[in-house]
């Protein structure tokens, strides 16, 4: 049977934190793998690199990808996923703090499904990723991934 997976690329600890937290506050039980910089994303997405005996088996449901990130930056890994013919369908959330128009603009023009802004709140954050795990993970219809 193939597990339905979270991929979160986030840099940031507290971030990930707060995210995991989140998730978990809100009963969202699906495996979720954490990269803390751009080119260990590429390297989980694409099965390369320290990743290359990946589980296949895994269907990713969701990336979370924060913008500002080391190595390679967000938008070079959404564009990368959208360049790529096995992953420009993956469902991509671009999660970030950035309040620059310019990404959020360069984000949908890249291919990004959603684009949301993280609210320094701990309960509005925790209503964000509800409403986000309800959509990705049970409402949306993932396209089939080729191996």
């Amino acid at each position: 049977m193939q597990k339905k997976i979270i991929v979160l690329v986030e840099d940031n600890p507290n971030d990930e934190a707060l995210t995991l937290r989140a998730l978990k506050k809100n009963n969202i039980a699906n495996e979720i793998v954490v990269t803390r910089d751009g080119a260990e994303a590429i390297d989980f997405l694409f099965g390369q690199g320290t990743h290359a005996g990946r589980d296949h088996n895994q269907i990713i449901s969701v990336v979370l990808l924060d913008l500002k990130l080391p190595k390679v930056d967000g938008l070079e890994v959404l564009k990368k996923l959208r360049e790529n013919r096995k992953t420009k369908l993956l469902p991509v959330v671009v999660m970030t703090s950035s309040k620059e128009e310019q990404d959020l603009i360069q984000s949908y023009s890249l291919g990004a499904n959603s684009y949301i802004r993280k609210p320094v709140d701990f309960t509005q954050f925790m209503e964000a990723v509800r409403q986000l795990g309800l959509y990705w993970l049970v409402l949306n219809e993932v396209p089939p991934q080729e191996g």
